[in-house]
């Protein structure tokens, strides 16, 4: 044994071979970008969701040939702490408590409530 290994690194050669290696089964799907270039990408066979959009060497998004686009997905719209604070009072609630918290603030520091006059 230490005759065949003489001359060679360990672990720097594999001497495995492919002879009896089967590979998965492979479909080329096709992407095309805005600028004309075709993409050609290997997939599996058995893969479940094939992307509707690839990004393209040049940068910008390629689509899939022969295919329908997907429906956008329903965006949920993020509410701000005022939109949410209007779900659970009115305005007129909200002036009214205003002016709650202005007196007090008044009455903690001694000064006079001030009134607009109308």
């Amino acid at each position: 044994m230490t005759d065949s290994l003489r001359g060679t690194r360990l672990g720097a050669h594999s001497y495995e071979t492919e002879s009896y290696i089967e590979y998965a089964p492979r479909q080329r799907v096709t992407y095309s970008c805005p600028m004309g270039h075709a993409t050609v990408v290997p997939m599996s066979v058995e893969a479940e969701e094939i992307p509707y959009l690839w990004e393209c060497r040049c940068g910008r998004e390629a689509t899939r040939l022969n295919a329908v686009a997907p429906e956008p997905k329903n965006v949920k719209v993020p509410r701000s702490h005022w939109d949410m604070l209007l779900e659970r009072r009115t305005i007129a609630d909200l002036e009214e408590l205003l002016a709650e918290r202005r007196e007090l603030l008044h009455s903690q520091r001694g000064g006079a409530t001030r009134r607009k006059s109308a």
